[in-house]
Parts: structure tokens; sequence; C-alpha cells
């Protein structure tokens, strides 16, 4: 019961899709204690994922192309997230490009208005994106590329964890700071559990050297970000997690997508 109460939970904050209410539950529109419900994030992320490669793969059955079945694809991801991680990368992109202060630089990012840098940070995380799910599409076929979806959607938000793993909350009243930090113990078996469902999902597709990059790649990607965050608001929150998300997907596809590897 506590696995699948886990489940719910951050399908719930992750996610719009409707989830039952256990009879166990108390409250389960409750802030989430990340502490604890970050260890079953890789089996919600999944999920969601599903979402896309589902719709890419009918898609693809009804005769379409593999960049409109891409781009269906992730339309349904954002719908089925309420562009949850974008409006983070947006978010972020306008506070630490557009800011000259920390304090400036987070009252930017506070503001739900999306600025030129922030439009800019979307165009090209949805057009990479798209165009890795095309090349996938290409070199594995559509089954691959939505296994590839699967296989990202767990591990990309595991490695939105890694600024609050690594750094303090920016705010003392923000959404980090109410959200607080995932236990070393939930997020150690996250990473496990999100490689896993990597390996399972593209062990018919790809070999263990490109999904073993494409993993670091990820998680490269999302610290890049930790540390950007670090220098420029000293602290975290939680649009610096959602751009660490898009970034770490941006890298897990674009690695699998590379043909030197």
């Amino acid at each position: 019961m506590g696995l699948l109460t886990d489940t719910l939970v951050c399908l719930r904050f992750w996610s719009r899709l409707p989830t039952p209410v256990l009879s166990g539950e108390k409250d389960p529109h409750a802030f989430p204690d990340f502490a604890r419900v970050t260890r079953m994030l890789p089996v919600a992320g999944a999920i969601i994922g599903a979402v896309g490669a589902l719709v890419l793969l009918a898609a693809r059955g009804v005769g379409l192309p593999g960049p409109l079945a891409a781009g269906l694809a992730l339309a349904a991801l954002v719908i089925a997230t309420g562009a949850f991680h974008e409006d983070g990368l947006a978010d972020s992109a306008d506070g630490l490009g557009g800011g000259y202060t920390r304090q400036r630089k987070l009252e930017i990012m506070k503001d739900s208005r999306i600025g030129t840098f922030g439009g800019a940070a979307l165009v090209l995380s949805l057009g990479l994106r798209w165009q890795a799910l095309v090349a996938l599409d290409a070199m594995f076929g559509p089954l691959g590329a939505a296994a590839a979806i699967v296989a990202v959607a767990g591990l990309s938000r595991v490695a939105g964890l890694v600024p609050a793993v690594a750094l303090e909350p920016a705010r003392a009243d923000g959404a980090a700071q109410a959200a607080g930090a995932p236990s070393t113990a939930s997020f150690v078996i996250a990473i496990a559990l999100s490689f896993v469902i990597a390996m399972v999902c593209m062990a018919a597709f790809t070999g263990p050297v490109r999904l073993l990059v494409a993993v670091v790649a990820a998680f490269a990607a999302a610290g890049v970000m930790t540390l950007i965050a670090r220098r420029h608001i000293g602290g975290q929150t939680g649009d610096i997690a959602g751009a660490s998300q898009q970034l770490a997907e941006i890298a897990f596809l674009l690695t699998l997508a590379a043909t030197l590897l």
C-alpha cells in the first residue's frame, strides 16, 4: 500500500492525470512528503511517459509520418503534465538571463509572465526533443521511439531532483522550501529504479554503452543546471528543478540519437 500511495502522490504532483483516492489516504491533495514519495517517482514518470508513447504509436499506426507523430506525442505530454517542467524552464531562463542581482533574478522567476529568454528556451526545448524523437523513430522504429519516451520520462524527473539534493532552497517561502529534499535513501532508490526502467525499455533497441552514456548525460545536464543555480541565486527553486528535468530529458534523447555511439 505504501509504494502504491507514493506512486499516486507523485502522479498527482507531477501530472494532471486522474488518479484514484485510496482508502488509507487522509488528504490526497496535501503537499507531498518529498523525503519519502520520490522513491516511486520513476514509476510515476514512466506512467506519464506512457501517455506520449501511446499517442506516438497510435499516430504511426494510422499512417502519420514520424515528425507528426513525434509532435503529437510531445503535445500529449505537455497536456498530461500541464506544462509543469516547461514552465520551470521558461521561468528559470527569464530569471537567470534577465536579472542582474540575485534578488531580481528570483523576482523574475516568480513572475508568471514569459519573456524573451523564457520563450526562446521553450522553443529550443520543444524543438530539440521533437527532432530527437524523429531521429529515434528513424533509427529504432516507432516502438523504439515510444520506449525512449517512457525511459526518459522517469529518468529525467529523478535527475530533476538533483538541485533539491545538492542545494538549499533559494527562498524561505517558496515551493522548494515547502517540499524539502528527498532523503538519501529515497534518492538512491529513485536513481536505481529509473535506470532499471530505462534499461528494460531500451534493451531491445540499443546497447548498454549507449544507454549508460545517455543516463550519465542526463544527470550531468541536471548537475550543470544545479551549478548555474548556485552561482546565480545561491540555491534552488521549483523552477530550477523543472529546468533541470528539461535539460536532462534533452541530453538523454540527443545522446540516444547520436550515431557515433
